[in-house]
């Protein structure tokens, strides 16, 4: 038995070298399958159609017929996507252009739609990036609160005038937050939140009805490696 147990171990050491290769083997042959086939099928389809302007000497050199069935498919590749570059950029844009026109014409439906557009616009990346952290302000009066968003804390002109130091504060209106007030308040005047600014724009849209959860859940602790 002791002799058998090295021959064992080569045996495993050899069939998990073997599967190993086969799984690092095994992507790279079906990738060049899976192009050969589209090469042959693409390229097959549309060379003849491409070598009428190749010359008649180079058009029937031996060895060179997998060469013209792969230029053939990159070149239909190139055209495919102009095409879809052509319908998104140019297409996309005119019957964009077209319904947009013809919902503003409609009374009524423009409102509507000129208000969630406007919404959306304000959710945007570029949007978001311009509202830094989510506060609580007195507003419009004392022992009145409410919610804005810090824009700025530097030290400009109607800042450094005021005397003290003042942030600038975002202060939307509920349901439309593309409308609002700019405020600019004492600094020791400002209450900092922990919520998100998404959370904190879905409480304004809502108009309080949707209120982010407080203290925030704790994030799930991975599991330890047992």
């Amino acid at each position: 038995m002791a002799d058998q147990e090295p021959t064992i171990s080569r045996y495993v050491a050899i069939r998990n070298a073997f599967f190993s290769g086969l799984i690092l083997v095994a992507p790279l042959c079906l990738t060049i399958w899976v192009f050969s086939k589209i090469i042959d099928f693409v390229g097959g389809t549309f060379k003849p159609l491409f070598l009428v302007f190749v010359p008649l000497g180079l058009r029937d050199r031996q060895g060179l017929d997998a060469v013209w069935s792969i230029v053939a498919t990159l070149i239909v590749m190139a055209l495919v996507t102009l095409l879809g570059y052509v319908s998104r950029y140019v297409f996309g844009k005119f019957f964009f252009s077209i319904g947009d026109r013809f919902i503003q014409s409609i009374p009524g439906v423009n409102a509507v739609y000129n208000t969630v557009r406007q919404i959306v616009n304000t959710f945007s990346s570029q949007s978001r990036h311009m509202f830094n952290k989510v506060v609580l302000v007195e507003f419009p009066r004392k022992g009145c609160w409410t919610i804005g968003f810090l824009t700025n804390t530097v030290q400009g002109e109607a800042q450094g005038k005021a005397g003290l130091e003042v942030w600038t504060i975002f202060v939307p209106t509920t349901p439309n937050p593309t409308s609002g007030f700019l405020l600019m308040i004492p600094r020791a005047d400002v209450i900092e939140l922990d919520m998100a600014v998404g959370d904190g724009m879905k409480m304004i849209i809502s108009g309080g009805a949707v209120t982010p959860q407080w203290p925030a859940p704790e994030p799930a602790k991975p599991r330890e490696a047992k």
